[in-house]
């Protein structure tokens, strides 16, 4: 080590369960003169390329043991990672113990092994890398003097450094070492997690007694929801296809922190509609229209027509390929933040790129099928809140005909799409729906009551006929004054969960209006 903190390698010792790229870093390391050493597979892969290898039992003195379980658990190994020169020189020379400057490890394929549903519980547990963690930590606490990579990532940008340099800095070696922390961090969050959900913990127990959160930063944002808040965005190393989180910009400028949240909440609504062309306008992480259709251009024309004033500046997102015509009649239409759309063709991309604040999402394909169930992280003041994902999980099959009048099957698909949607709005939430398009939303008010008024006034701004119209709300009526102030405004049938004190009362209202009303014994809150 010099005064300018470069460490020269001297010796490399690479144990990889990944092995991408691992012959070029080898080839590398050995032309720069550099002593490499190895164990089982990675040190076979590498003599196969052709790069001269030192087996790690050569340098311990012992055997591999117990089918490879123990082989880097030794004082030579540590010892050679952890010595710090110009302290313990003398120890390490009395045990023969020789300096390890660089260090590159990867660990078992943990995660990998239980993403199959196949795998034994013995399997996984196979999986759970010892050595490779303990080597890793070793290295990281000791970077002022070992360079440590845990990343087949970071390996170009070693090799140019070494030759570049001579050596690493200490600012890099520091940079890496935080790396192998957080990684081994994920790692054994990962694992204890695993097994706490196959531990025998107090009954009722649906989450474990400590959840580990291992987050990776992908964008930093130019700010958040305001400017003087700064803001990022992290992976959490779920598949991410068909998401927000997991999309491509093709055009138009970087996300800002409050087009993500919008464009999200589109996205997440209008995939549930996989049957027919739908088209989903958010305003403030709400949606003000929402339209199904067999074509795109007519399904974005009929949200669009909800809440005109409101799909200014707003996000729309569509569940099949945006082409060119629909693009050029949004742009005519109004301005626009964001589009999302699982792809774009390449006329819809030349009239985009014309529009650089305009940006285009690609979400690509999304799973028909979710991987179970999900969950959503709330922080508060000193702590988080953690949920199984809410999900739309209704049939037709659990709906309760409470009134005298039945709903026919027209009114069954707007009341089933009308309730899809709700789920999407701030409580309290209302939305008037008619022909697969919503006519008139409520969102994020104190009183249901003034949702029922908000999405009528909105229909009147827009000048939209409510007549023969179905209401959902996404929880149950308090009062029948909520009925009546709907029937007033046309509708003709009504879904709520039901569950109020005063539910005679409500369908006592609705047959006054010879309205037909459900109940779904489900509500959707949104806050």
């Amino acid at each position: 080590m010099t005064g300018s903190g470069i460490v020269t390698a001297r010796r490399a010792l690479l144990s990889v369960s990944d092995k991408t790229g691992l012959a070029d870093v080898g080839t590398a390391l050995h032309a720069l003169g550099i002593e490499i050493v190895s164990t089982g597979g990675s040190a076979k892969a590498l003599r196969e390329a052709n790069v001269p290898v030192r087996e790690v039992s050569d340098l311990t003195g012992f055997p591999e043991i117990m089918e490879g379980r123990v082989k880097t658990l030794h004082p030579k190994v540590h010892g050679g990672l952890l010595g710090r020169r110009g302290t313990d020189d003398a120890v390490m020379l009395d045990h023969a113990i020789a300096p390890i400057d660089l260090l590159i490890v990867n660990l078992y394929p943990f995660a990998r092994t239980i993403a199959h549903g196949g795998a034994s519980y013995e399997d996984a547990i196979e999986q759970i890398d010892i050595g490779g963690p303990a080597m890793l930590r070793a290295g990281a606490k000791n970077h002022e003097r070992v360079t440590v990579i845990c990343d087949p990532a970071d390996y170009r940008v070693l090799i140019e450094t070494l030759r570049r340099d001579g050596g690493t800095s200490f600012g890099q070696r520091r940079r890496f070492a935080a790396k192998v922390f957080a990684h081994t961090a994920r790692y054994d969050g990962m694992i204890a997690d695993w097994l706490s959900a196959r531990a025998e913990g107090e009954p009722g127990d649906a989450y474990p007694p400590t959840l580990h959160l291992a987050l990776r930063r992908v964008q930093e944002m130019r700010y958040g929801e305001n400017p003087h808040q700064a803001a990022a965005l992290y992976l959490d190393g779920r598949a991410t296809a068909g998401t927000v989180a997991g999309a491509t910009v093709l055009a138009g400028k970087e996300m800002s922190y409050n087009n993500i949240v919008d464009a999200d909440t589109a996205l997440e609504c209008v995939k549930a509609f996989d049957k027919t062309p739908a088209c989903v306008i958010v305003k403030h992480a709400n949606p003000c229209g929402v339209a199904l259709d067999k074509d795109p251009l007519r399904a974005y024309e009929r949200a669009f027509a909800c809440d005109p004033t409101s799909a200014f500046g707003g996000i729309i997102a569509f569940n099949r390929q945006i082409d060119g015509a629909l693009v050029n009649r949004i742009l005519a239409n109004q301005f626009v933040e964001v589009l999302v759309a699982p792809t774009f063709d390449e006329e819809a991309l030349a009239a985009l790129r014309k529009k650089p604040n305009v940006r285009a999402l690609a979400t690509g394909g999304w799973p028909e099928v979710s991987d179970g169930v999900q969950r959503q992280l709330r922080s508060i003041g000193g702590g988080m809140l953690v949920q199984d994902s809410d999900a739309d999980t209704l049939m037709l099959s659990d709906l309760k005909v409470v009134s005298k009048r039945v709903p026919d099957a027209e009114q069954l698909r707007d009341l089933l799409f009308a309730w899809h949607v709700a789920m999407f709005v701030k409580s309290n939430a209302i939305v008037f729906a008619k022909d697969g398009a919503t006519v008139g939303i409520g969102a994020g008010q104190m009183s249901r009551v003034i949702s029922v008024k908000v999405a009528a006034m909105k229909a009147a701004d827009a000048k939209l006929s409510m007549q023969e119209s179905v209401l959902a709300s996404d929880a149950y009526f308090p009062f029948r004054d909520n009925v009546d102030l709907a029937a007033d405004a046309g509708a003709r049938a009504v879904i709520q969960p039901g569950g109020s004190i005063r539910d005679q009362e409500v369908i006592d209202a609705a047959d006054e209006h010879d309205m037909a009303m459900v109940f779904t014994g489900t509500r959707h809150f949104r806050h």
